[in-house]
């Protein structure tokens, strides 16, 4: 953490600060602890599954994040679009994969910048021989190469080339553009959906495997060691899987994308890590939620209704509403919490959550609550700065973020 000092506004979060008496909430907190357990963790998975890790950075946004998962071991960064590669670049990031189109000019201009840098190394993802044709010519201008992977979807999915014929074809097209460079396959399998996912996931990791091997036989790639990509946070155990399976450790770099490990949740990904365990007996622990957002009882205008201070505009509720999980109060040191896991967001407005309280819970107002989240990506995107905090409730530094 040495390499990057975050100035703190002051009054916001200075370090020391007791983030229950001494910071302005609500607050999106990140506790140190298990931040560096999920890091240290997945880094660990990957590596024994003979893989490398480019976290996807779009759920959070943060670069203090990027640079611990960047120290941990990971290969790289991924990311959206162009405007996060910008802000990760900015930050220390100097390999990154996006995992995404690079459509329009000023986009593809952001990244012509990056590319002055022959210490970056960018690779984008290409479907369609009209993306292929703008890169090719707008690089080609500039005298500059592309790196581009071929995207490999599924019908009904998101982006991506719904055959093999396809993918065969836009090889050849790439092929006709010497300023890109063909450096891999990429895959998303988090589109695929229904009572038969698991099989239908190792299915589609083995199919982008095999698709690989036939360009590599044709000398499609430009690179000795091309890449082959997927997982998101919830399959990525069978993506390490069907890749180690089927690709020879030494033919191809094989590279996972998780993002939403590095805080984890209360919800869907706590969820899926369930079943990853079930899944995956040998595994040692297990991640660990790390992102609550702390706010204030402000209102308890009837028995059995608490308004705590906080809203659509501070918590994602796309997965679930926030869970309650302990409350605290400023006056008690240390901050033990009390469990509060019985009481229950019912309903959110733009700043305010209408919560059940249960016989026998006692609230009063200013009582702080820790809330966990469901799916950190929409949380992160409502903070420009994030609290990081010790075991005892200390904020260590504030975390900017950049969306």
């Amino acid at each position: 953490m040495s390499a990057i000092h975050w100035t703190v506004e002051k009054g916001w979060a200075a370090p020391g600060a007791r983030l229950v008496s001494d910071v302005s909430l609500p607050a999106l907190v990140l506790h140190r602890s298990a931040v560096e357990h999920n890091i240290r963790w997945m880094q660990a998975f990957v590596e024994a599954s003979g893989a490398q890790l480019a976290p996807h950075g779009k759920t959070s946004m943060t670069p203090a994040l990027f640079q611990l998962q960047l120290e941990a071991g990971a290969w790289g960064m991924t990311l959206a679009t162009a405007v996060q590669t910008r802000a990760a670049y900015a930050h220390g990031a100097r390999r990154v994969l996006l995992a995404n189109q690079l459509v329009g000019a000023a986009n593809m201009a952001l990244i012509a910048e990056l590319l002055a840098d022959p210490d970056f190394e960018f690779h984008c993802m290409v479907d369609h021989a009209d993306n292929v044709a703008a890169l090719g010519q707008f690089f080609a201008e500039r005298g500059l190469r592309l790196n581009v992977m071929i995207e490999y979807g599924v019908v009904g999915g998101r982006c991506g080339c719904r055959s093999p014929d396809q993918v065969l074809a836009l090889a050849e097209a790439i092929a006709a553009h010497p300023a890109l460079a063909l450096t891999g396959i990429e895959g998303y399998e988090g589109v695929i959906h229904g009572a038969q996912a698991e099989g239908d996931i190792r299915a589609f990791a083995r199919s982008m495997v095999d698709l690989a091997l036939v360009l590599q036989a044709r000398g499609a790639f430009a690179l000795e060691r091309p890449i082959v990509t997927a997982s998101g946070s919830a399959w990525y155990d069978l993506i390490a899987e069907a890749f180690d399976a089927r690709a020879a450790r030494g033919d191809f770099l094989a590279v996972l994308r998780p993002g939403s490990y590095v805080v984890h949740d209360h919800g869907i990904y706590q969820d899926a890590q369930c079943a990853v365990l079930a899944r995956r007996g040998d595994l040692d622990d297990a991640l660990r939620p790390a992102l609550e957002v702390w706010a204030h009882v402000q209102s308890l205008p009837e028995p059995g209704l608490a308004v705590v201070a906080l809203g659509k505009r501070d918590v994602a509720f796309d997965a679930g509403l926030p869970r309650p999980l302990k409350r605290y109060r400023a006056e008690v040191e240390p901050p033990l919490g009390d469990d509060v896991s019985a009481c229950r967001v019912t309903a959110l407005m733009d700043q305010h959550a209408f919560m059940s309280v249960p016989e026998g819970c006692e609230l009063s107002i200013g009582d702080i609550i820790s809330f966990g989240t469901s799916h950190p990506c929409l949380t992160f995107d409502k903070w420009r700065m994030a609290c990081w905090v010790d075991d005892e409730f200390r904020v260590l530094e504030a975390f900017p973020t950049f969306f």
